[in-house]
């Protein structure tokens, strides 16, 4: 399947593309990224140098993914959400010289297996967002998120948990959770979901 990029986009020659991937209007992909397979870049999105995202990912409308992001297969990021790269983030050096790309070190957002970040919601690196977990939009992340959580606020802390339908679990008996929508269960122990797997 070809890639497909609108004209209006500025992808880097030496940037790598998965087959079936897509990159809409005004979206920049910078020199050393790579995308996998059937990866879709929205309008205006900017996807820094080196950022690796695995297959099936979505980086919606005016996301700001800054390196040196990872995103595994199956991540969303909704509309305007920020991935920072920097510790302490300065114009200037103390001395009131410009500083330079060089002369700081980048730290990361990753996004586990089929994690959603909401719209307009800013992860502060470096953090890493659990497989399948849900930040909520508008929650400012300033610490890693458990696998299945679903984080909400200001900053984000854990409300509820969810499964990989996205959808909230229902509260069942002793530590158990379940999908309303695909009926899986879950098991909560010190603060970590566990899937059950039937075998």
């Amino acid at each position: 399947m070809a890639v497909r990029i609108i004209d209006t986009a500025d992808v880097s020659p030496e940037a790598t593309l998965g087959d079936g991937s897509s990159i809409w209007h005004l979206a920049q992909v910078r020199e050393g990224a790579v995308l996998g397979e059937n990866c879709i870049v929205g309008r205006g999105a900017y996807i820094g140098t080196g950022v690796v995202m695995g297959r099936n990912c979505k980086v919606q409308n005016y996301a700001l993914v800054y390196e040196p992001a990872r995103l595994e297969d199956g991540v969303f990021v909704g509309p305007a959400a920020v991935f920072t790269n920097d510790h302490y983030p300065r114009s200037v050096a103390p001395d009131g010289s410009l500083k330079r790309g060089d002369d700081w070190e980048a730290v990361g957002v990753t996004c586990r297996e089929g994690s959603s970040i909401g719209a307009r919601a800013v992860c502060v690196a470096p953090v890493t967002i659990g497989q399948w977990a849900l930040v909520a939009a508008g929650s400012v992340v300033i610490k890693d998120v458990p696998d299945f959580a679903l984080v909400a606020g200001v900053p984000a802390r854990r409300i509820g948990w969810v499964g990989r339908a996205g959808v909230p679990l229902q509260e069942g008996v002793e530590g158990t959770w379940i999908c309303p929508q695909t009926g899986t269960t879950y098991t909560e122990s010190d603060g970590q979901l566990m899937e059950q797997t039937h075998g």
